[in-house]
């Protein structure tokens, strides 16, 4: 069975930074689309980050160029966001999402919910005073 895993969350004070980790099971991250997305409380998930796989091609949500980066450890099978300078507004519950196979996306496609048929269960980040 296919399946991707979160972990890394935490609770951090602002300014701070968080690796989160999304390791893949029954499949290996060869020629995919994976894509982290965030969900705030009450708000809709949205896509801050996608890489695929084949080639290193990155993408990011404008307003998170600089301070989030993703990144693949092919031995590990594992996709990184590395979240830095942390803030109250980046509070949510952080999922990651693949798709394999996928044709190449635009950026906007590669941010959005649609392309991705595989989901984690999220990792919470929680950013405080």
């Amino acid at each position: 069975q296919e399946q991707v895993a979160e972990s890394g969350g935490g609770s951090v004070q602002i300014g701070g930074s968080l690796r989160l980790s999304c390791v893949a099971s029954g499949f290996t991250y060869s020629a995919a689309c994976v894509a982290w997305f965030r969900q705030p409380p009450g708000k809709e998930r949205e896509g801050v980050a996608a890489l695929y796989t084949g080639s290193g091609k990155t993408y990011y949500l404008d307003v998170e160029k600089g301070r989030f980066t993703i990144s693949q450890d092919v031995a590990q099978n594992t996709v990184f966001l590395d979240l830095s300078n942390l803030q109250p507004e980046d509070t949510a519950l952080y999922y990651c999402a693949t798709e394999r196979d996928c044709p190449p996306l635009t950026a906007r496609q590669a941010l959005g919910k649609a392309v991705y048929g595989t989901w984690g269960q999220g990792t919470q980040v929680t950013v405080s005073s």
